[in-house]
């Protein structure tokens, strides 16, 4: 087939966007697929674009971070700021006369149902969820609310919260992540009042310098094992577990190797492990995602399972878990990406008129 792996893009996930797209590019040509690797803002990228990207890697800061602590609003390039999802893609003739478009922009628009919504108007064949799936998946708030609703344990939460609030309604310490954002960029744990002061004001002054809303979201810390589950299809992958260098999962942990032991299959009774793996079918069908998705749980000291997120397009890097996940059920990359491009393929197929 040919397929077209959509990557980069403008979101602080670019980076990891990079890496994860060039790597589904060269395993979809490995099983013996036409592929053109396309960055919606800087057009297709040639192979040695591609051998270059993954050469290089993800680096151990997100974009915009500084070494040391700061920060800068301004994480991509001049030429990206204000780009239009639609007219960037409206540009590229091959997403049009393509068999299947496997997205793998992370973050923003590419990640929040946008691109989706585009992808639906030109009734373009597209892997992974959908307008509302992604949608829902995106927004952690109202995936949180759903969660509860539902009866699923997730744990307590706030969203722009005065320091006051969030200290005395959540305890300490607290968890700080954007409301829309993925690949633990911009992920805090903050141990004392000043630290959440500090994060509120940081944050304040990073949506006010941009001039985009950026709702910040205070969670409370559960304290226990943090594991994690790929969902394929219609099945759960094994359980995974992982056990990171730093306090948190963070960026650095997530994409250098070496900062996190991630244990296929999580040594765990079956008991738990069929627990999270029931859960993690739940969350999915609740949030009306597909083809593929990745759930996330911490296990507290008492045995109780609290979903944290889904991720509706999780990574797809030599790092990321989904990938470990599918190799642990004897599954290697190059047919996870084949079997998720044929999935979009087969659905488009027995929806044609």
């Amino acid at each position: 087939m040919r397929v077209v792996v959509l990557l980069g893009g403008e979101s602080e996930e670019r980076d990891v966007s990079l890496a994860s797209g060039c790597q589904v590019a060269d395993a979809l040509r490995q099983s013996g697929h036409d592929v053109v690797a396309l960055d919606p803002v800087g057009g297709a990228l040639t192979l040695a674009d591609e051998a270059k990207i993954l050469a290089e890697g993800v680096g151990s800061l997100p974009p915009g971070e500084i070494a040391g602590g700061g920060a800068s609003v301004s994480f991509v390039g001049s030429a990206v700021v204000g780009a239009s999802m639609g007219t960037a893609l409206s540009k590229h003739e091959d997403i049009f006369s393509t068999d299947v478009v496997f997205p793998v922009l992370h973050g923003g628009m590419g990640e929040d149902g946008t691109l989706q919504a585009l992808l639906d108007l030109g009734r373009v064949v597209y892997a992974g969820s959908g307008m509302l799936g992604s949608g829902l998946a995106m927004d952690k708030d109202v995936t949180k609310r759903m969660l509860r609703d539902a009866g699923i344990r997730t744990p307590d939460w706030l969203l722009n919260p005065t320091a006051e609030a969030a200290v005395e309604r959540l305890d300490l310490p607290i968890i700080a992540k954007p409301v829309a954002g993925g690949s633990s960029v911009r992920l805090y744990l903050l141990d004392d009042s000043a630290g959440v002061e500090e994060t509120i004001r940081v944050e304040a002054a990073r949506a006010s310098e941009s001039g985009e809303a950026s709702d910040m979201m205070y969670e409370a810390f559960v304290a226990g094992r943090e594991f994690t589950v790929g969902i394929l299809g219609k099945e759960a992958l094994p359980v995974g577990e992982i056990i990171s260098e730093h306090a948190l999962f963070d960026y650095e942990c997530k994409y250098q190797t070496g900062m996190a032991d991630e244990i296929f299959p999580a040594e765990i009774p079956d008991t738990l492990a069929q627990t999270l793996q029931e859960r993690a079918l739940e969350v999915h069908r609740l949030l009306r995602l597909r083809d593929f998705s990745r759930i996330d749980f911490m296990v507290d000291e008492k045995g109780e399972a609290w979903c944290l997120e889904a991720n509706a397009l999780p990574g797809m890097t030599a790092n990321s878990l989904l990938p470990k996940a599918a190799l642990a059920a004897g599954i290697n990359f190059p047919d996870l990406c084949d079997r998720i491009v044929r999935m979009a393929a087969e659905r488009a197929q027995s929806t044609s008129p």
